[in-house]
């Protein structure tokens, strides 16, 4: 029996259900927005989707880079650029696949949420699939410190931007895009609260 971790990586579980119900296919061009150190990129590497991806750190981009090197030596090293996503360079509209996992909670305030969401949008052809995964208010509304604007305190101690269903909602009608499942959260007990929004751009 194969090693699932050495097969899949520290994949999230919700992007691995993705795969599971083939919304994500072979030959389909995929973009990590935040990639780190590619903790979502392993599978997708090893089945040979050409990858790419960005982040504002150069370490999690040298690592990225080193585990491209080992699974797919044929991508170039440029697939991946040290770059914020909110000002990514890019072409527009040329991935198949936006992936944004847990990164846009990171957004100082309202401007940086929205930048950094169109920015990560900005790149998917029409007909994609944008999978996101982000801290919510949803299910720990009484559990939270309120700091300034959509900032808060979680249980955990951490400080994030939270989103809620309204917010996902509104944002998902400007983008001009359709959910493509219904939304799903995931409560940490006194912890934190984990959204996953997956949206169709029409």
């Amino acid at each position: 029996m194969p090693d699932l971790q050495q097969q899949f990586g520290q994949i999230d579980i919700y992007l691995f259900d993705q795969l599971l119900r083939g919304n994500i296919t072979r030959g389909m061009r995929v973009f990590d927005a935040g990639c780190g150190h590619g903790r979502n990129l392993v599978y997708l590497l090893k089945e040979g989707y050409e990858v790419y991806g960005a982040d504002t750190d150069q370490r999690s981009i040298d690592a990225v880079r080193h585990l491209a090197r080992s699974l797919a030596p044929a991508l170039p090293a440029g697939n991946f650029r040290m770059e914020a996503v909110e000002a990514m360079s890019f072409s527009e509209a040329f991935t198949d696949l936006a992936i944004s996992s847990a990164v846009l909670h990171f957004a100082r305030d309202d401007d940086q949420f929205q930048a950094m969401l169109r920015g990560t949008w900005r790149v998917l052809k029409p007909g994609g699939l944008f999978f996101c995964r982000l801290a919510s208010s949803i299910g720990i509304e009484g559990q939270l410190k309120h700091i300034t604007n959509r900032r808060f305190v979680l249980p955990d101690g951490s400080e994030r931007y939270l989103v809620d269903e309204s917010l996902l909602a509104a944002c998902t009608k400007d983008l001009g895009g359709e959910l493509a499942d219904p939304l799903k959260t995931t409560v940490v007990q006194n912890q934190r609260s984990m959204t996953t929004w997956v949206v169709r751009k029409n």
